[in-house]
């Protein structure tokens, strides 16, 4: 008798959607990346402004929120893979949404084994939201690309605020990105700082500013373009077709969503709704 046969994966509906979800416009620099790699593939891009920000919550808060919001996006929006495109809520829920879900889930970590390989002084600087940059899952990274490094890490809030303000073409104060800036190199051994990690993803949508503060000698690195390679991957045997216009999707409905609409068509999304 021959091996039992393995029985073959059902097919992906052509039209279902990649979800990418972040707490506001941060995964937008996510989205950039994965419309260059995949220009035919259908979005939903899913905002939770009502939680916004995550990184003053507590990690039971994000746990229990990221993954009810998933849970329930999932069930009603049919995604063929859904993009936590947030560190934030990638350190802390990707294990929990993993168990909960069954499509592919693809996370948002520090780019910090680049920024090792890359770093020519030893020493990196990690932005990130305050929840991120307490985070074991931070510590593990270190510990594994970068022992012989000086990783100093500072938590720049302000610089979300910054980021969604920008989008908005609302005016923000240079002092924010001088003070993210200051948060790192005046550490101890943060004047050798040649590499940053920009461990959120509202961060690179501000990086001619942040790039400004710290210097020409120090590199902003992000992971969007590893990200949606992993995606590619993931969907590399799949066909895409839109039968409907990509969407953006908010937590809350108000008036600032107007504001963006400009930046959001510039992404492809031309449709609007509130989940």
């Amino acid at each position: 008798m021959g091996e039992p046969s393995t029985p073959e994966a059902a097919p992906v509906d052509p039209a279902a959607p990649l979800l990418l979800f972040d707490s506001g416009v941060g995964g937008l620099s996510v989205l950039a990346e994965v419309r260059k790699l995949l220009p035919d593939a259908p979005v939903i891009y899913a905002a939770d402004n009502a939680g916004l920000p995550y990184g003053d919550k507590t990690e039971a808060q994000i746990a229990a929120r990221v993954s009810g919001l998933l849970g329930r996006m999932t069930e009603r929006l049919r995604p063929r893979l859904v993009c936590i495109a947030c560190n934030t809520a990638s350190t802390i829920a990707l294990a929990a949404v993993r168990e909960v879900l069954e499509v592919p889930i693809v996370g948002t970590v520090p780019a910090i084994k680049p920024a090792a390989a890359l770093t020519q002084t030893g020493v990196i600087g990690l932005l990130g939201t305050a929840a991120t940059i307490r985070q074991g899952y931070v510590d593990r990274l270190e510990a594994e690309f970068a022992a012989d490094k000086l990783l100093l890490r500072h938590g720049a809030p302000e610089l979300v605020a910054a980021a969604e303000a920008t989008l908005r073409g609302h005016p923000v104060d240079p002092a924010v990105y001088a003070r993210a800036a200051a948060g790192l190199t005046s550490q101890p051994g943060g004047e050798r700082i040649d590499a940053v990690v920009l461990a959120c993803t509202h961060f690179p949508l501000v990086a001619a500013e942040l790039g400004a503060a710290f210097g020409p000698d120090v590199q902003l690195i992000d992971g969007a373009a590893g990200i949606a390679r992993r995606i590619g991957f993931l969907t590399r045997e799949q066909s895409f077709i839109s039968k409907v216009p990509d969407l953006a999707l908010f937590t809350r409905g108000d008036d600032n969503h107007v504001e963006l609409d400009p930046v959001l068509a510039r992404y492809g999304l031309m449709d609007r709704g509130v989940f």
